[in-house]
């Protein structure tokens, strides 16, 4: 797909890669406000396109009593509001064909999560609503396998589509990046790199997942260097007390110094 399709996207002529990022959940208007208008500060300034990412609900919950949302319209309103403000691009989850009809009224990407990729009737209400589709590559897929998933959202006669992968399973309670699949889904569509999904620890015993945030500049950089189209990094202002996946979120207060040194890799790499 060419970014350039995603509508009020910028700095798409730059070189840079492209990013997707803000906080795991909408927990209320002024975070999202406040996230947002620090990662805008922050891409302008380095000339790279963005795309505001929050899920306006968090369906695929550990236990019952984690966090799962402030409401779907009300967060949806809250994307809306983040979008109109800034003239920035939003991106949120679907889990339902009837997310994906209610979704598309105020975000201009769907983003499919890597549990329901194989879903053939929630990929295909997503891409018939003509808004790009982001696939999140399951953690127990290779990435050949995503091939199939592309060709459902192309059947549809979407060329707007991108594939996300989030690491792969090493184990019960771990995760792991194959930098070998970068190239291979590229053969398929469009590749980002979730940086911060991928440093995730999920733990079935307590139903908390736990995370590698001192390794997010690690991925990040290797991603760049093998030449990923875009990088997914969820971030927050207070990851200690976020409502969700706060330990694998990168602090707010480090996102410029990493963008600084990423963007620095990529402009030698593209020299390459």
């Amino acid at each position: 797909m060419n970014i350039k399709n995603i509508p009020q996207i910028k700095h798409t002529n730059s070189g840079n890669f492209f990013l997707l990022a803000g906080p795991c959940a909408i927990e209320g208007e002024e975070m999202a406000m406040k996230i947002a208008e620090k990662l805008i500060s922050i891409t302008d300034k380095l000339e790279i396109p963005f795309v505001f990412k929050g899920s306006f609900k968090k369906a695929n919950r550990s236990r019952i009593d984690s966090f799962s949302g402030i409401g779907d319209e009300k967060a949806l309103k809250i994307l809306r509001k983040v979008s109109e403000t800034f003239k920035v691009p939003t991106v949120t989850d679907i889990h339902t064909n009837e997310d994906a009809i209610m979704a598309a009224q105020y975000v201009d990407v769907l983003q499919i999560p890597a549990f329901l990729v194989r879903q053939t009737d929630l990929v295909v209400a997503a891409a018939n609503t003509g808004k790009t589709v982001n696939l999140k590559k399951g953690q127990f897929m290779s990435p050949e396998s995503m091939k199939h998933a592309v060709q459902k959202v192309l059947d549809c006669s979407n060329e707007n589509v991108m594939i996300t992968d989030r690491g792969t399973m090493f184990g019960y309670q771990d995760m792991i990046v194959d930098f070998r699949g970068i190239p291979t889904m590229q053969n398929y569509a469009t590749t980002v790199l979730d940086v911060t999904h991928s440093l995730q620890q999920p733990n079935q015993s307590i139903g908390v997942t736990g995370g590698r945030p001192d390794m997010i500049e690690t991925i990040a950089k290797a991603g760049i260097v093998v030449g990923v189209d875009g990088l997914f990094i969820e971030t927050h202002f207070d990851p200690a007390n976020a409502k969700s996946d706060g330990a694998n979120m990168l602090h707010l207060d480090y996102f410029e110094n990493l963008m600084t040194k990423l963007v620095a890799i990529r402009k030698t790499i593209n020299q390459f």
